[in-house]
């Protein structure tokens, strides 16, 4: 349970120098207002007037909060004393799929609008899934070292033939181009379809045969999505995608 705050005073101290604004003290002062509290900002604006508090205190870092004598800490001990619980950071979420997901459905249906002077079409789906395979294939060229690293964990021909991870990225972005573009379909297609295909075989047997508890690479090598239904998910629209686009040549 929270602690007692009825008093909404509270003293913050943190850095503000001409080179440096520390982002925590803003977040802490932020959280503080939100509480209705009353805050007497007390900038350190030199690297002396630092390590003074620092010594004075007794403390590693800034910000360090004050409420009443109580000093309360950083950012993070601030937020848990007023009961804002904060995740870690290597909890599992799907939040960066939803998020990527909704991006390229709303972006299809813009695009629909410009080309078609209408909302949704078939040709809306087709959008959505060519450019939700270009935004996935982005999270990936960000760090592809970092995304080949974590696909050894779980894809069947990576695990065979390590270069597969670096290549992927490409294959997925580059096919989901061409699918926006409709062009060169007889290369786009299949391409897909075999990466789409070997994933979808991967996660199915990392997550449903084995019955391990890992994280997907699919947004990229530092993501936190767990490998399960969301991966295979992505897989599958991609093997549909492709079976759809050879079906129209």
């Amino acid at each position: 349970m929270p602690k007692d705050t009825t008093a909404k005073t509270a003293t913050l101290y943190r850095m503000v120098m001409t080179d440096h604004m520390c982002p925590y003290g803003l977040k802490s002062k932020d959280l503080l207002e939100r509480q209705c509290f009353q805050v007497d900002d007390r900038h350190l604006t030199s690297r002396d007037e630092v390590d003074a508090f620092k010594a004075k205190h007794d403390v590693k870092t800034t910000p360090q909060t004050f409420i009443g004598e109580e000093r309360i800490g950083g950012f993070d001990d601030l937020s848990a004393h007023l009961g804002k619980v904060t995740k870690s950071k290597d909890a599992t979420t799907y939040k960066p799929v939803i998020a990527l997901f909704t991006v390229a459905l709303l972006m299809a249906i813009a695009v629909t609008w410009v080309a078609l002077g209408t909302v949704f079409t078939g040709r809306t789906v087709e959008w959505f899934i060519s450019i939700s395979m270009v935004l996935l294939g982005l999270q990936k060229l960000q760090d592809v070292e970092r995304f080949a690293t974590m696909f050894l964990n779980y894809d069947l021909l990576a695990q065979r033939w390590v270069r597969y991870g670096y290549v992927y990225p490409f294959v997925e972005t580059g096919a989901g181009l061409l699918m926006i573009a409709g062009v060169l379909t007889w290369l786009s297609a299949p391409a897909a379809l075999f990466v789409a295909s070997i994933g979808a075989i991967s996660v199915f047997k990392a997550v449903y045969i084995d019955k391990r508890e890992i994280k997907c690479a699919c947004a990229g090598g530092d993501s936190k999505v767990p490998l399960g239904f969301v991966s295979l998910t992505e897989n599958l629209m991609m093997i549909g995608m492709a079976i759809w686009m050879l079906s129209k040549l």
